[in-house]
């Protein structure tokens, strides 16, 4: 499959991991919840909207109230939280995780927010609870990319899914663009268009 410029691959990046997280990393037939951090983000959007069509209740969370709106009342999910008005203790964090399911599964792909970070945070000890946490990347999936297509296309002509992009013009607001993604400023892909097309 050849993709066309920069701008396309990231799309289809975004997409290809969305498929790779709920088919085959994180979901099962007993599954019942999802839970989607980071869920305005540009692969974030594409998992829970994904998930809520396979039929599971789908809870994400974002950075602000206006992400937390578009997230319930534009892409569907059940519900959302805007994790920055919440507790965020390391108690809080673990009774979470206690609350998961034994053996429950968590894909962990992403995570821009750490990027630029001096000290990275870690995710903690889960061993008791013997969780499964599945790092990948969408290079060693990218022969699966016709399946992808085949199970998205339908659902985005349908308006069953849709692609959020967050589109600033002109180069000169590229930098801020950019240090945007590190702050959670943009909802969904962020692009910035140097042309009309």
């Amino acid at each position: 499959m050849k993709m066309e410029g920069v701008r396309n691959k990231q799309v289809w990046m975004a997409r290809l991991l969305m498929l790779v997280s709920l088919k085959y990393v994180a979901l099962r037939k007993e599954t019942i919840k999802v839970f989607v951090s980071a869920a305005s983000g540009a692969v974030g959007q594409l998992v829970g909207q994904s998930a809520k069509l396979a039929g599971y209740y789908v809870v994400g969370t974002a950075g602000s109230k206006q992400k937390v709106d578009l997230l319930k009342n534009k892409l569907g999910f059940d519900e959302a939280f805007n994790y920055k008005e919440e507790e965020n203790d390391l108690d809080a964090t673990l009774k979470v995780l206690l609350n998961t399911r034994d053996h429950g599964r968590i894909a962990v792909c992403g995570m821009i927010s750490q990027y630029n970070l001096a000290e990275h945070e870690g995710v903690w000890q889960i061993g008791l609870k013997r969780l499964r946490i599945h790092g990948f990347t969408h290079r060693e999936y990218e022969h699966m990319a016709p399946n992808y297509l085949e199970f998205v296309l339908p659902h985005i002509r349908q308006g069953k899914i849709v692609y959020v992009e967050d589109i600033v013009e002109g180069l000169e607001n590229g930098p801020a663009a950019l240090v945007g993604l590190f702050t959670g400023r943009n909802f969904g892909k962020q692009v910035v268009a140097v042309a009309p097309q």
